[in-house]
């Protein structure tokens, strides 16, 4: 003869600074800056000569600045929206 117990199973939980989707996205953008930061500070500069003999020298943490601001919008965009609980 076989027994049936009658406890619910326990279910694991995870903890619950795995699901503050508000810290990681602070944590990411944090780390996009500190990278730009970085290479401001210690990256190359651009430099372009025309065949006039002109040159242009551009910062290369102006240029990474750039990408990381749409990477910092896309990210602010996707990680601070509210889901919608629909249960």
């Amino acid at each position: 003869m076989t027994t049936i117990p009658h406890d619910e199973p326990a279910t694991v939980r995870r903890p619950s600074w795995l699901d503050a989707r508000d810290m990681w996205t602070s944590l990411a953008i944090t780390s996009i800056w500190l990278t730009v930061f970085a290479t401001a500070l210690f990256g190359p500069d651009i430099h372009s000569i025309d065949a006039g003999g002109s040159s242009t020298t551009i910062p290369s943490g102006v240029v990474i600045a750039l990408f990381a601001l749409f990477a910092t919008m896309s990210i602010a965009k996707h990680g601070f929206t509210k889901k919608r609980d629909d249960g």
